[in-house]
């Protein structure tokens, strides 16, 4: 299984971006999908999760409101728009394959294939 992340960059305080994770290597549609971050000197983090469907989400109490996750089964892609970006959000973003395909975990643990991560910078 490959995750390929992508779209994160440099951006001012109140901008947006949207991240992509694409997959390959066994059925993504089958699994949940996941993204993490990972700051400077921090624990990595749940951001948001998604079913497999796309008809469940999970967000962190940190994002809800601000960041939707999507997702494109016929184009293997997760994605995830971050509006209303704040100097705490800079991270290392990280997409993640979930065990299974129904339930959206909050845990690392509830994931076993990671993508290489995109740097996301808020700038004040």
């Amino acid at each position: 299984v490959q995750l390929q992340a992508s779209g994160g960059g440099l951006v001012q305080a109140g901008g947006s971006l949207r991240l992509s994770c694409v997959g390959s290597g066994r059925t993504f549609s089958s699994y949940a999908m996941g993204w993490f971050r990972q700051a400077p000197g921090k624990e990595r983090e749940f951001v948001a999760g998604i079913n497999w469907i796309g008809v469940s989400t999970v967000y962190a109490d940190s994002v809800k409101g601000r960041f939707t996750i999507s997702r494109d089964n016929g184009q293997k892609t997760v994605y995830l728009q971050m509006n209303s970006l704040q100097p705490e959000d800079t991270a290392v973003y990280y997409c993640a394959q979930g065990t299974s395909a129904v339930l959206v975990g909050m845990l690392s643990s509830q994931y076993d294939y990671w993508g290489q991560g995109t740097q996301v910078t808020v700038s004040s």
